[in-house]
C-alpha cells in the first residue's frame, strides 16, 4: 500500500502564531513565548535509603526557592524579579524580568517527609527524602492443636 502525504488545506494555527512570537523584532517577553513559562526538568532516583530529586535551575540563589511538604505532596517553587535601569539622553527606561515556576510531586507512603533536606550547588537543586524504616515481619509458624 502506498501512502501519500497531503498538504493541509488550511494553515496550522500553531505555526502561524508560533512564528509570530518567535521573531526578535516582536520584543515579546520569554514567558509569553512559552505557554507555561520556564519549568525546569527533574531527575528522580531511588536508592535503598532515600528518594532524590535533582532539578537544574541555574542563575538563582538558594533564597529564591521555597520547598513545602504537606502530607504526601512535595512542592518546589521559585520566584525571581530582576530590574534594570538605563538612563540615556532625555529619558529613562526600566525593564523588569519576572521568572517563576512551581512543581509538585506525590511522595510514596514510605517517604519520611519530616526529615527532607535540600542543597543548591552549581545551579543544581538536590532534594533528599529519606525512606521510613519498614519493620520486616518474620514468618511465624502456628501449631495446630
Amino acid at each position: 500500500m502506498l501512502l501519500q502525504k497531503r498538504k493541509a488545506e488550511f494553515p496550522v494555527w500553531g505555526d502561524v502564531f508560533g512564528n509570530l512570537f518567535n521573531h526578535a523584532w516582536t520584543n515579546v517577553p520569554q514567558n509569553f513565548r512559552e505557554p507555561f513559562g520556564n519549568i525546569p526538568a527533574v531527575n528522580i532516583s531511588e536508592s535503598e535509603t532515600e528518594f532524590k530529586i535533582e532539578m537544574a535551575v541555574p542563575g538563582k540563589n538558594k533564597e529564591d526557592f521555597k520547598i513545602d511538604v504537606k502530607e504526601t505532596i512535595l512542592t518546589i517553587s521559585a520566584e525571581k524579579i530582576e530590574s534594570t535601569e538605563k538612563k540615556e539622553e532625555n529619558y529613562t527606561r526600566r525593564e523588569y524580568d519576572f521568572q517563576s515556576f512551581r512543581r509538585s510531586f506525590r511522595l510514596p507512603e514510605i517517604a519520611d517527609s519530616e526529615n527532607t533536606s535540600a542543597t543548591y550547588t552549581d545551579g543544581i537543586l538536590t532534594i533528599s527524602v529519606p525512606k521510613k524504616e519498614v519493620k520486616k515481619h518474620g514468618v511465624k509458624t502456628v501449631a495446630i492443636s
